[in-house]
């Protein structure tokens, strides 16, 4: 009876590979599960159809006209199943933060920006216990506050060394090494918060940039100055990474130029017809949120900004400043909310052809749950300023494409495809959406049912799966060696 089984479950694996075609993988083994019935939506090869997915081992191994078998099943008819998505803009990695990521269909997160100054670390302290994947930069901010001697901390304060201190022939010797071990280390790419260190020098950055283009990293950047200034600041930027053949990002594009971000965002295309590896993000959120001790606070701010002690909103509490409060909390420290933006302004980076999504996300902030729910449920549904495969592209495959020549792993990412990465978002394009708020900023996001990590559930039915912990490191191949 044994024998006669055998044979007709072979027999039954012959004919699912014959007639299926794209099968053919499925016919090596039991896939662990299929997702059946979705509309499967890539943003690379623009397939947009009802097909069935199958897994195993943390990878896709069929997207199938046919019907497939597996150990488990998920009906996904009448959602939409979607590469996961990948936030090139995270700070916050605690245990809510990363669970509200999750509810809003991010399957990687890294912190980009202002990174770590020691990689190595940072990838131990979370080897097997994230839910999600997960990578870092070698940070400038964190690396010169190091070599300064400032007290360890988020961002640098407005008077600390970090911030004022132009650095030394030794100092720049030290940045120098610390950023190539970090790179040595595996780091995916060169963060810089240049807006928080303005004593940092054109010299200083471009020693660092050289680094990172020996090492084929992206350097992702916060522009100095605010409105007309961001664009000149870009455009020397821009100089220097293109003397330099270093791959420049430019991070949270609409928050720095507020009012030119057309401007800056005909650089961000100018630069790149003249074959210069240049890229941006943007958020699709009015307000933006920073440390109110950081230098971005001294004296003049309200002229560089253009805003006013009202439009500063405490993200604890809600409420909008006052000189009294604004210089209460500037002794104490924490962060705040800056009103400074239009929906009108932030509508032309979400919808801009060159622009990726990322949430710059931080705890007080609706951009830390519901960023990429918000771009599905508000630009592309409500309001029909994108269409859903640009969108998902923003959110999946151009972060991708951003770091893979540095971390080949994410060519197998952002994207639903046969040997890609089963990291999957599944939602009801009619419902998704996010009702974080600044005054309730951590609600999650609705209409997100189902969300795989290497081919395990970490959201199922919409409830979390609070033991799972398949996220692995986003990292660069480790290397040793000078520069």
């Amino acid at each position: 009876m044994k024998h006669w089984t055998g044979r007709f479950i072979g027999c039954v694996l012959f004919i699912g590979w014959f007639l299926g075609g794209d099968n053919a993988p499925a016919a090596e083994g039991m896939l662990d599960l299929v997702i059946r019935g979705g509309r499967v939506v890539d943003p690379e090869s623009g397939l947009d159809a009802v097909r069935e997915v199958g897994i195993r081992g943390g990878v896709i191994v069929s997207v199938s006209e046919t019907p497939l078998a597996a150990r488990e099943t998920i009906e996904a008819r009448g959602f939409v199943v979607a590469p996961g998505f990948i936030d090139l803009h995270q700070h916050a990695f605690d245990e809510e933060s990363i669970r509200l990521k999750a509810r809003d269909g991010v399957t990687s997160i890294l912190e980009l920006e202002v990174g770590t100054a020691d990689v190595d670390r940072w990838y131990r302290e979370r080897e097997g216990r994230s839910l999600l994947h997960h990578g870092v930069a070698i940070g400038h901010v964190p690396v010169r506050m190091k070599v300064m001697g400032d007290l360890p901390s988020f961002l640098p304060k407005s008077d600390s060394r970090g911030a004022t201190r132009k650095a030394s022939a030794d100092q720049l010797e030290s940045l120098r090494r610390l950023v190539r071990r970090g790179l040595e280390e595996g780091a995916a790419a060169v963060g810089f918060g240049l807006g928080y260190t303005p004593a940092a020098t054109d010299e200083e950055l471009r020693a660092l940039f050289e680094m990172a283009s020996v090492h084929r990293a992206s350097c992702h950047v916060h522009l100095r100055g605010r409105r007309e200034d961001a664009v000149e600041g870009a455009r020397l930027l821009a100089a220097i990474c293109a003397s330099t053949d270093t791959a420049l990002h430019i991070v949270h594009l609409q928050a720095t130029a507020v009012t030119s971000t057309s401007a800056l965002l005909q650089l961000v295309e100018a630069s790149r017809s003249a074959g210069q590896d240049l890229s941006c993000e943007v958020y699709p959120w009015t307000a933006g949120m920073t440390e109110i001790q950081s230098p971005l606070f001294d004296e003049g701010w309200q002229d560089r900004y253009g805003i006013g002690y009202g439009d500063l909103q405490w993200g604890v509490t809600g409420e909008r400043l006052t000189a009294e409060s604004f210089a209460r909390f500037r002794r104490s420290g924490g962060l705040v909310i800056v009103h400074s933006n239009t929906e009108e302004i932030v509508t032309t980076g979400v919808v801009h052809p060159l622009a990726m999504i990322a949430s710059d996300g931080l705890p007080g902030h609706p951009r830390n749950a519901g960023t990429f729910a918000r771009i599905l449920g508000h630009y592309v549904r409500e309001r029909g300023v994108l269409d859903l495969r640009t969108a998902l592209a923003k959110m999946s495959l151009w972060p991708a494409q951003r770091l893979e020549a540095r971390v080949p792993d994410l060519r197998k990412k952002g994207r639903v495809q046969v040997g890609c990465a089963a990291d999957l978002v599944i939602f009801d394009a009619s419902t998704v959406g996010s009702p974080a708020t600044y005054e309730k900023a951590a609600q999650p996001s609705l209409g997100i049912p189902w969300v795989l990590v290497g081919g395990t559930p970490v959201v199922r039915e919409g409830r979390l799966v609070e033991a799972a912990r398949p996220g692995r490191a986003i990292r660069a191949p480790v290397t040793e060696g000078g520069d």
